[in-house]
């Protein structure tokens, strides 16, 4: 049994991983049950490298952006890496307005993504 509401969990080697379970983040209560669960997540390890899998959602708030901005300090704080994946073309266009895309690393899809961390 899977031990988050919101997130699914996993690890290939030293990396986290991340996927998202819901369709649409955009209500402020799952967002702060993501950020909690990815804080306990990371929170255990030492500079951890995590690969968040987007493939699940279809949307998202402007608030989760913010998030994302707060997971990348934390873990970048603590010398890890933070990747992205699977984000969908229509999110990912957000990310480009905004220039995320500039400060986040973001692949195609988790193999890929994966390969990066060597």
């Amino acid at each position: 049994m899977d031990q988050f509401r919101r997130i699914q969990t996993g690890k290939k080697g030293d990396i986290h991983l991340v996927q998202f379970k819901d369709k649409k983040i955009l209500d402020d209560t799952v967002l702060d049950e993501i950020r909690t669960e990815v804080t306990q997540l990371i929170g255990k390890a030492s500079g951890p490298d995590v690969l968040l899998d987007f493939s699940n959602v279809e949307f998202m708030s402007s608030a989760m952006l913010g998030l994302l901005g707060q997971l990348h300090r934390k873990i970048s704080s603590g010398h890890g890496r933070l990747k992205m994946c699977g984000i969908r073309p229509e999110i990912l266009t957000v990310f480009k307005i905004t220039n995320l895309d500039k400060l986040f690393s973001i692949h195609k899809d988790a193999p890929t993504a994966l390969a990066t961390f060597t």
